[in-house]
């Protein structure tokens, strides 16, 4: 699967986020919006990274459950 492909899947996945990888090979995650000192609190964090695709993806649900809980 392409590098395209894979980005715009996590994406969509993943609407309230911004995907890209890097340069160096990591795959990174930014949040649109601030966090809340709850979400904070809770161990949220704005910017995530990982080696692969299913690893930020693993990342990306561990946050989004994190976010929801506060």
């Amino acid at each position: 699967m392409s590098l395209d492909r894979r980005l715009a899947e996590i994406a969509r996945e993943f609407p309230e986020w911004t995907i890209w990888r890097s340069d160096a090979g990591r795959w990174w995650a930014t949040r649109h919006h601030p966090l809340s000192s709850a979400q904070r609190a809770a161990g949220c964090a704005m910017t995530i990274d990982a080696d692969e695709p299913d690893g930020l993806r693993e990342l990306l649900r561990e946050q989004e459950s994190r976010a929801a809980d506060p």
